[in-house]
């Protein structure tokens, strides 16, 4: 297995595991043509952030979005980790491990001096992978207005 950041011709597998992701989500809905939609423009535009994939044998199983931002209260770059999703046949052999570290190394190659995530409040075993990467809860509450 190894880890590279995903181009145009990923999109269609890609969009595959986000629907995965989004199925097992209770805010989203999976929507094939906004998902690629979405990766084409993370892809095609770098300064908005990348999209890392972990294939094995030829087959994409696990990706990972990086967005950046800039943070105003520490002066500097910060990415969002958006979309960590690896095939459920493929859980439980380190491949979020990969992804999430080689996610790290990016960012921090880029400048971010913080990175952050959200995960549904239920979903305990992806909050428990976190903390084992040393993430740690944050006293913020996300909130959402859908301008669309």
């Amino acid at each position: 297995m190894h880890i590279e950041i995903a181009t145009a011709a990923d999109i269609a597998a890609l969009s595959d595991l986000l629907s995965v992701l989004f199925s097992q989500e209770a805010e989203f809905t999976p929507d094939p043509a906004a998902q690629q939609k979405g990766l084409a423009r993370v892809i095609d535009e770098p300064e908005i952030g990348a999209v890392l994939l972990a294939r094995d044998a030829g087959r994409v199983v696990g990706m990972v979005n990086i967005l950046f931002t800039v943070s105003t209260a520490l002066g500097e770059r910060v990415a969002l980790l958006e979309d960590m999703v690896v095939c459920p046949d493929c859980r439980g052999e380190g491949v979020g491990t990969r992804l999430l570290s080689e996610a790290l190394a990016f960012a921090r190659a880029r400048g971010c001096k913080r990175i952050t995530l959200l995960t549904d409040r239920c979903n305990q075993a992806a909050q428990r992978f976190y903390a084992k990467q040393g993430f740690a809860a944050s006293g913020m509450l996300p909130m959402r207005l859908s301008l669309g």
